[in-house]
């Protein structure tokens, strides 16, 4: 199994990130034969801070679970609105 086929199960899901140049908590929005459209997250305000396309070569490592993962998901679902 290629990365890529295993990051396409990801799509949608909060994970920590490493690639050539650097390394970030956040969501991987689209995963594509060429590169991966990846939104970091400030962990501080989790917010999104910015959004990055990366060349799916230059992926390193990925975390997809985890205390810091968990973290980052239950912060972003308590601000979520009440209906």
């Amino acid at each position: 199994m290629k990365l890529l086929d295993r990051l396409k199960v990801f799509e949608h899901k909060y994970v920590f990130l490493r690639w050539a140049t650097g390394a970030e908590y956040g969501k991987i929005n689209y995963v594509g034969e060429d590169y991966v459209e990846f939104s970091i997250i400030d962990v501080d305000t989790m917010e999104v801070r910015e959004t990055t396309i990366i060349n799916s070569g230059l992926i390193l490592e990925i975390a997809f679970g985890g205390a810091d993962i968990s973290r980052i998901v239950a912060e972003i679902s308590s601000m979520l609105p009440d209906n």
